[in-house]
């Protein structure tokens, strides 16, 4: 289980970051598809109706043969590369605090680490911590997600490079205040609900009755979970991030539909408002909870696994030092 238990936690602060990394990298290769369906939703302005005439995307299934037939299947994976980065560099920095948060916590309070409620202050804040750290490469994720064809950023190198000598060192950080709001709350949810539904689990069954692979699936079931309740919860604050994100890329989305200039964060709340009505803040919600309960899944069950493994090596070392 995640977070800080002297009697059964064997791996340091190093190890949790590489484990998270590895997580990461692994969960981003199978979710990239769902993450660019979800992106294209949240940026477009028209109604999701087939009696919609603007509107580009209706649904799941005519949004990926529509992305497939105009753009080729590498369109499912636009951004993959800073979307590792941004997997990787958020995996490490978020794991090796929530873990070492919660020891803090553990020894230096009265509150036991364990605890959902320490969870949920311990998870945001290693959120927090992460978003802030790899905020660039998020909006750069974000941006190469949500361009269609003719491509306005040809590489990475040349995104930045535009980015930067067009809007600003400022322009990579856009959309940060209401990624700040909405990822202390939805990491803190993700953690403290995977908690509880762990020891729920116990509960229901102890683990000494579970097999090994059962208590991966668990990890799994328990992380899709926790992704689905969390991101429910805080969905219109990761819209107005990606809509705020790519504020000044007008033209590159010229080809899905209407496009609008926000002046802040709350111009954005009062446009989407008055034009697309409450129901335009859930907008690309159900590839939205798709992708949560898949990443947030998968993300749980590979830290869980490259722990143990850790685990287990160390566990291997140690007799054989012993005996050198």
């Amino acid at each position: 289980m995640v977070g800080y238990d002297p009697e059964a936690k064997c791996v340091s602060s190093v190890e949790a970051a590489a484990a998270g990394s590895a997580s990461g990298l692994v969960t981003r290769v199978l979710i990239s598809p769902l993450d660019v369906l979800k992106i294209r939703f949240q940026l477009q302005i028209e109604q999701l109706s087939s009696r919609s005439p603007g509107a580009k995307y209706h649904g799941i299934l005519q949004a990926v043969q529509r992305i497939f037939q105009e753009e080729g299947l590498v369109a499912f994976w636009k951004g993959h590369v800073p979307a590792q980065f941004l997997s990787v560099g958020y995996g490490a920095v978020q794991f090796m605090a929530f873990e070492s948060l919660t020891k803090l916590v553990h020894n230096v309070t009265s509150y036991d680490g364990r605890d959902s409620c320490v969870h949920f202050a311990c998870g945001g804040l290693a959120a927090c911590t992460a978003t802030v750290a790899v905020q660039p490469v998020d909006t750069l994720r974000t941006r190469f997600a949500a361009q269609g064809e003719p491509k306005i950023y040809h590489s990475l190198r040349h995104a930045v490079a535009t980015m930067y000598q067009t809007e600003g060192p400022r322009a990579f950080y856009r959309g940060l205040t209401p990624t700040i709001i909405a990822i202390f709350p939805y990491a803190g949810l993700q953690f403290s609900f995977y908690n509880i539904l762990q020891q729920f689990s116990e509960w229901v069954i102890p683990a000494k009755k579970k097999r090994y692979y059962e208590s991966n699936i668990k990890n799994l079931v328990c992380g899709s979970c926790a992704g689905i309740i969390s991101k429910t919860l805080t969905y219109p604050l990761d819209l107005l991030k990606k809509r705020l994100q790519v504020g000044g890329f007008e033209r590159a989305r010229a080809a899905f539909g209407q496009v609008r200039t926000y002046k802040g964060l709350l111009d954005c709340i009062r446009q989407i408002m008055l034009e697309e009505g409450p129901g335009g803040f859930f907008k690309g919600l159900s590839p939205s909870l798709l992708k949560a309960a898949v990443s947030t899944g998968l993300v749980f069950f590979w830290y869980e696994l490259f722990c143990s493994l850790l685990c287990a090596l160390k566990s291997t070392d140690s007799p054989a030092r012993r005996e050198g």
